[in-house]
């Protein structure tokens, strides 16, 4: 049995990581696992085992019933700064669709996208900058 729940335990990582990057200026890098859990508990997504080897972090459940679901997430934290990265997406793996999470400086959701793998595919197609299209690079 937990000591603790996950619910106490994220909040606390919220503001472990909002602390932190406060004090230090650096991140703690624990927002995709934040990211992952909001996306989950907002979206209707059951979290997958990530020792098993595959190209998502999630299955939808309800209206998105076994789509299978990349999760990205990322703080912003100087709204001035652009071009942020998200995470590289695995191209090569198996996946419906992207979730992008989008945080305040507390680590709180406050916007998830949602975009197609096909839709996806096709903007890397275009970039003009192969090296990122071959690794899956996109920005905010």
């Amino acid at each position: 049995m937990a000591l603790y729940s996950v619910d106490k335990l994220m909040v606390e990582a919220r503001k472990l990581a909002s602390e932190f990057r406060k004090t230090t200026g650096k991140p703690l890098g624990i927002s995709s696992e934040i990211a992952k859990f909001d996306a989950a508990r907002l979206m209707d997504l059951e979290l997958v085992d990530q020792s098993k080897p595959g190209g998502y972090d999630a299955v939808g459940k309800g209206i998105r019933d076994g789509k299978l679901v990349q999760i990205k997430g990322r703080a912003i934290l100087e709204e001035k700064k652009s071009g942020q990265r998200i995470g590289q997406l695995k191209v090569d793996q198996e996946w419906d669709c992207v979730m992008l999470v989008m945080m305040n400086e507390e680590y709180e959701p406050i916007e998830i996208y949602e975009a197609e793998r096909a839709e996806l595919l096709d903007d890397l197609e275009d970039t003009a900058n192969s090296k990122r299209k071959k690794r899956g690079a996109m920005t905010v």
